[in-house]
């Protein structure tokens, strides 16, 4: 038996917010490909391609992705994550948090007291700036936010805070300072800004940095993570799936204690 528990939009799609499956012994590929049969007729159809799974708590990009063997008694969260916008603005909504993403050019005139200023600006929305070659593209941000948003969940943060946790994640380290310095602002040097609070004040946040953002993760920067982070051929190759290198950063994220 395995418990199956849907979170926000998830729950249009079935009658009820959880479903008890008799089946164990299945891979998270398996799971979704029952869970589809099941959806009601003219009920919202699951959009597969755009959720993040939990088993017993812990992200399944974390273990062996979709190809996660789902035991007897597990419980298992979907949660989807929403996106939309414009190409320079992406939304989120992970754990009932409403989270705006902007890439955000970079000029010698923009450092770290740029999100400062943003800080004192918008008291009331969590603010974190992660220097863009650190992030692979929206699967691979999703998938760390969802690390520390439940971790927050958890009480169990790498830090006292939610954004510096993030940072942190991004950066594979669990030194505050070090993660500053590896993924914090630089001068001339594109940088995606994290913004989590009020849909209302995320809009009014975006209004004020539509004119400095751009085209969000047009550049591919895996070469770059590949060789910062010293990641081998090896390390690559034994990883079953189509996204070995976001795979193997989002397990080393989540191992950091």
């Amino acid at each position: 038996m395995i418990k199956v528990k849907f979170v926000g939009g998830a729950k249009k799609s079935f009658l009820k917010n959880e479903l008890d499956i008799d089946i164990s012994e299945i891979t998270i590929s398996e799971l979704i490909d029952v869970l589809l049969k099941l959806i009601p007729e003219n009920y919202p159809k699951l959009d597969a391609q755009n959720i993040l799974i939990a088993i017993n708590g812990v992200d399944s990009s974390a273990m062996d992705g979709k190809n996660t063997l789902i035991k007897n008694n597990d419980h298992v969260s979907i949660i989807p994550v929403i996106h939309g916008g414009s190409p320079k603005k992406l939304n989120y909504k992970i754990m009932k948090k409403q989270i705006q993403i902007i890439e955000i050019k970079g000029k010698q005139t923009i450092d770290v007291k740029f999100i400062d200023h943003l800080r004192k600006k918008y008291p009331k929305i969590q603010l974190q700036a992660i220097s863009r070659n650190f992030i692979m593209n929206s699967s691979h941000l999703k998938k760390i936010l969802f690390l520390s948003i439940t971790s927050e969940k958890n009480d169990i943060l790498l830090s006292n805070k939610l954004e510096t946790d993030i940072l942190m994640r991004f950066a594979l380290t669990t030194q505050i300072s070090n993660a500053i310095s590896i993924v914090g602002i630089k001068p001339k040097k594109n940088f995606i800004l994290i913004a989590i609070g009020n849909k209302k004040i995320l809009e009014s946040l975006y209004s004020e940095l539509s004119s400095e953002s751009v085209i969000m993760f047009s550049k591919n920067y895996d070469l770059f993570l590949t060789k910062y982070f010293k990641i081998t051929k090896k390390e690559l190759d034994s990883v079953y799936s189509k996204t070995p290198l976001e795979d193997i950063l989002v397990e080393k994220a989540s191992i950091l204690f």
